[in-house]
């Protein structure tokens, strides 16, 4: 063990903490143990309302199995953990983005306030996978990720089912398609266990990523919600984190600006949610790096697409996990030398070492490196007159047909209205939603507007009708959706000057995005632009919308 004084033994050791050993004997903790033994933060994101999280008790029991096994004291405290899936077209979906700033502060809050030694983060959703691992990173103390894990693949009817399908289904019932009755037993059947939804949303894309960025085990991504191995991979993860104590490697040791790089290359190799433009820049802030907007383009253009799991095909994570997983991925990009494998994982090795000899096991689910789905990468990043500072796709779920699109604008300020109109026939083929105002600043917390997006799909319009918004996308999006632009509307960007009729031009395998208007008729309506009032004006969501920085900066809080 290293000869650096762990941070408990400052809390807790001495004459002079006596009142802070007491506190800890209330709990039951030994005396032999306090100060000789690192003090673990087993930070639990269980709950009894998500998925995702509902079975985290048992993940949790694990990890402290393995801190005990380890030789550390395990002690464990809650983190919030918000469901997008749940908060979805209400006004509950202007809070899971906000959440992630929450749940890393309260983390910090925790482990500064209690002088814990290390910490083992369980997160599995969406905010919750970036906002552990920005405090991880901000605390800089000896730090493992392991998540909750994929959830089953649900069927309906002999075909395959998920979250992405299900929210589909809307369209189809309001087009007469599906009764009541068919719509309820889909309910039952698109989500069949507990776990993060089974696609490669923005959950299973953050979990991967955590394996790519070094801070989980490899397989956190992938390993099924059900599965023994997950419990396995939780006990080494706890055992791992009292090592990682005794070695004094915390996560700055691990991550880097490379391991950034390695992480854009993979998430553009597996067509991972647009939310990691977001979630990526934010975890390398707390490094004190930037990650910007265009480095995710640099290198989508140079990164061939291997995986098209659902919403851009017909894959499933549980596909993905019999594939070969991540290590089998990045062998894959190994061979043309697109990752640096000399850098470290949390369990000590290189990447190299993790990922030798991790062969694709079904290249259906993940293409060889010399036959890829794509060349380039499954996200793009496009930049016009109304996207000054650039907006985002996940070019890989676009139909060829929507690659390239000119057409009127439809406008709407909000989710809600835009959804309405798709519904009710004021969208036709052809056209162009715009979604103004659903920022970082603006939504306020760049709500996802997965619901119009789905509703065009439902409406049989994919084929025909883009999306374009300053909020944002579920992972679980498919079709030309076009969000984060940026600078925002309520920003004054001249996205907000888009009006019905507009001719809006889209071209994404140039990366570009226009109207069609002169420079001075854009700033003759910039100069008669009303300043929007806040859709929000009390609680927390108040004190978000002046502190978040506009989307393409990663909206992190200035």
């Amino acid at each position: 063990m290293n000869n650096k004084k762990m941070n408990s033994q400052k809390v807790y050791q001495g004459p002079e903490r006596i009142e802070a050993r007491s506190l800890l004997y209330a709990t039951g903790k030994l005396e032999k143990d306090i100060g000789k033994k690192p003090l673990i933060g087993v930070v639990n994101s269980f709950n009894e309302i998500v998925p995702g999280h509902f079975h985290l008790r048992s993940i949790s029991d694990a990890a402290k199995l393995g801190v005990a096994a380890g030789g550390g004291i395990p002690v464990e405290f809650p983190s919030i953990a918000i469901c997008d899936g749940i908060a979805m077209s209400h006004a509950g979906m202007h809070y899971p983005l906000a959440s992630r700033e929450l749940i890393a502060d309260s983390i910090e809050a925790m482990a500064k306030a209690h002088g814990l030694d290390g910490l083992v983060l369980i997160p599995n959703c969406d905010k919750i996978v970036p906002g552990m691992m920005m405090a991880a990173l901000r605390l800089n103390i000896p730090s493992i990720v392991v998540s909750g894990g994929p959830m089953a693949t649900g069927y309906y009817k002999d075909e395959a089912a998920d979250y992405s399908t299900c929210i589909e289904q809307v369209a189809a019932y309001k087009l007469g398609e599906k009764s009541k009755e068919e719509m309820e037993e889909y309910a039952h059947a698109a989500c069949p266990s507990c776990g993060s939804c089974a696609g490669m949303f923005t959950a299973n894309s953050m979990n991967c990523l955590s394996e790519v960025l070094g801070l989980a085990l490899p397989y956190n991504g992938t390993i099924p919600s059900y599965y023994g191995d997950r419990i396995a991979l939780a006990k080494m993860a706890g055992e791992r984190s009292v090592d990682l104590v005794k070695e004094d490697i915390k996560p700055r040791d691990i991550v880097t600006e490379e391991s950034f790089n390695n992480a854009i290359v993979v998430d553009m190799a597996i067509a991972g949610s647009t939310n990691t433009t977001l979630h990526l820049p934010a975890i390398a802030h707390e490094c004190g790096i930037e990650l910007s907007l265009e480095k995710f383009d640099e290198i989508s253009k140079n990164t061939p697409n291997l995986c098209h799991i659902s919403p851009s095909g017909d894959k499933f994570m549980f596909d993905l996990h019999m594939a070969g997983g991540i290590p089998a991925i990045m062998n894959e990009l190994n061979k043309k030398g697109l990752l640096n494998v000399e850098l470290k994982n949390i369990n000590g090795n290189t990447i190299e070492e993790n990922i030798r000899g991790k062969e694709t096991r079904n290249h259906d689910v993940i293409r060889p490196i010399d036959n890829p789905f794509n060349e380039q990468g499954g996200i793009a990043v496009l930049k016009g007159n109304i996207a000054p500072d650039g907006c985002v796709v996940k070019s890989a779920a676009v139909r060829t047909e929507m690659l390239r699109h000119r057409g009127k604008a439809v406008v709407f300020n909000s989710m809600e209205s835009a959804t309405e109109g798709i519904f009710n026939g004021k969208v036709q083929k052809g056209n162009v939603v715009i979604i103004k105002y659903e920022g970082p600043k603006g939504g306020p917390g760049m709500r996802e507007m997965l619901t119009p997006t789905s509703a065009i799909v439902g409406m049989h319009l994919d084929n025909d009708v883009a999306l374009v918004t300053d909020g944002r996308f579920s992972g679980a999006t498919r079709g030309a959706a076009i969000g984060h632009v940026s600078p925002e509307a309520m920003e004054g960007g001249p996205f907000a000057i888009i009006e019905d009729g507009d001719i809006i031009d889209i071209d994404i395998p140039n990366r570009s995005i226009n109207i069609d208007l002169s420079e001075e008729e854009i700033q003759e309506r910039l100069n008669n632009l009303e300043k929007q009032e806040p859709k929000i004006k009390e609680g927390y969501l108040v004190r978000y919308a002046r502190a978040v920085s506009s989307a393409n900066k990663g909206a992190i809080l200035e």
